[in-house]
């Protein structure tokens, strides 16, 4: 009995918190909009309740301006049912700062920051103007971040888990080019080209395996097949090199096994088109970049190809200037942009 009393009482204190977390992470806002939903001395199923409706009235403010999410629509947590909810004031494009109890982010000074960094970077080092694309690295991080990043005109936007990019990629404009820059299980390949689609999934780049590049060549067929669309369209990838030789990192060895995959893939999987290269690399290792730059060069006379064929996608938040200037293509910046992350709450 003591037990079970030391329980609710703990599991009231953790619904208290978070009542009163998200109480207050509504009403600090951007957007302004009434609720006729009261939660305060919640606790057990209506906390859960409580929670979901906050959250719901809150997304579907910030989201009405878009056109693909509905502004009104009833919401049902169990046996509670929320009636239909019209914001007092529709925005017509979201603050590009994001406020939350610990901090704030502005996504336009920085993204406008990181912009500049890199035009500076292309110039000192005599590389052409629009040479190198930037991804918006937007894991975690929540839609109105991401919402304000697009409304700068970001339209390359990278994610490292497919769940959240599948939930993510339903949520945001058609025009967005999703990136998927972390591992990848064989078995998630198909759901993930199904649902996100190739007219939006730009490009794989991280594979280093034959099975992977199977599973995503038999999941583009299929696409091409259930989309039933006259041209075909292949899937880009990237094919991943650990070219620091940490245990840690995923990828394939620089040199003949870096040559051998291209090649397998190239003649094995007609639905992938091989549009570069990508590392992670050791920070403060920029022998890397080197590295990989010399695989382009392996790997391009491998496959017949022009080098310029081939991207670099290499360069992160504390390196990518570097990056440039030993020319990567493409850069992945996150934290720069979006702050720190949170992977509290993620599922283990």
């Amino acid at each position: 009995r003591e037990r079970g009393r030391d329980t609710i009482f703990r599991r009231k204190k953790q619904a208290e918190k978070i009542i009163s977390y998200y109480t207050i992470v509504w009403a600090q806002s951007p957007l302004t909009f009434s609720c006729p939903f009261s939660a305060t001395m919640a606790i057990g199923r209506r906390a859960v309740v409580a929670f979901g409706a906050i959250n719901y009235y809150r997304l579907t403010a910030a989201f009405s301006a878009h056109s693909k999410l509905p502004s009104s629509r009833p919401f049902c947590i169990g046996s509670q049912i929320f009636p239909s909810f019209v914001p007092t004031r529709k925005p017509s494009a979201l603050s590009a700062s994001f406020s939350t109890m610990e901090h704030q982010v502005d996504i336009a000074a920085n993204i406008s920051s990181v912009k500049q960094r890199m035009d500076d970077a292309i110039a000192s080092n005599d590389r052409l103007n629009g040479g190198v694309r930037l991804v918006a690295v937007s894991k975690t991080k929540p839609l109105e971040l991401l919402v304000a990043a697009y409304e700068t005109g970001q339209r390359h936007f990278g994610e490292n888990y497919a769940q959240e990019l599948m939930a993510k990629s339903s949520e945001m404009p058609d025009d967005v080019q999703w990136h998927f820059i972390g591992p990848l299980q064989s078995n998630k390949a198909a759901p993930l080209v199904k649902t996100v689609g190739l007219n939006k999934l730009a490009c794989i780049e991280t594979v280093s395996t034959m099975k992977l590049a199977s599973k995503l060549n038999r999941a583009a067929e299929t696409w091409n097949e259930e989309s039933g669309i006259e041209e075909t369209k292949k899937l880009g990838i990237y094919i991943q090199v650990n070219t620091s030789g940490e245990e840690s990192k995923s990828g394939v060895s620089p040199g003949e096994e870096v040559i051998n995959l291209a090649k397998e893939i190239s003649s094995e999987c007609p639905m992938l088109s091989i549009d570069g290269l990508m590392t992670i690399g050791a920070p403060g290792d920029y022998s890397c970049f080197d590295t990989l730059v010399k695989c382009r060069e392996d790997v391009a006379a491998a496959l017949g190809k022009d080098v310029n064929d081939l991207e670099l996608s290499m360069g992160m938040s504390g390196d990518f200037e570097v990056a440039i200037a030993n020319g990567a293509t493409s850069v992945r910046v996150g934290s720069t942009i979006f702050g720190e992350r949170d992977y509290s709450n993620l599922s283990k």
